[in-house]
């Protein structure tokens, strides 16, 4: 009976779902796969270090901290992503993604929400590929 209740009370915590990390494989294999990437970080960081080549390009924090949820899922939804397809998020060390990843999944609804571990800094740091960013 205490096994029962213990589970009762801990099945909320385990169905609560959050955006799930990639190292670099998963996020290679998950590309090749073609699961959309979502570069967040704003222009200036796009042209000073490139994109991970098929990025897409959609800003969600702006410079001074400010952001813009419905023209953000809008963008998503032009590209074919709705609450139940599997989208890969990334940005400069992966505290940006975490939170709107986490945001989108539990506030938003959807389910299939990755993130590049580290962020391009770790892709980098990997001696992964860079392309330039033209707007």
């Amino acid at each position: 009976m205490k096994k029962l209740l213990l589970a009762f009370l801990f099945l909320p915590l385990l169905l609560m779902a959050e955006v799930r990390d990639l190292n670099i494989a998963g996020f290679e294999k998950l590309k090749q796969n073609g699961i959309p990437v979502i570069d967040i970080r704003t222009p200036m960081e796009w042209k000073e270090t490139g994109i991970i080549d098929g990025s897409h390009t959609i800003m969600f924090f702006a410079p001074d901290g400010s952001y813009n949820v419905q023209e953000f899922l809008h963008r998503l939804k032009q590209l074919g992503i709705d609450k139940k397809t599997p989208f890969i998020l990334v940005c400069r060390s992966a505290s940006r993604t975490r939170m709107l990843g986490n945001f989108l999944n539990e506030k938003m609804g959807y389910e299939n929400v990755y993130h590049l571990t580290g962020g391009i800094l770790n892709w980098k740091a990997h001696g992964k590929p860079l392309v330039p960013y033209k707007p």
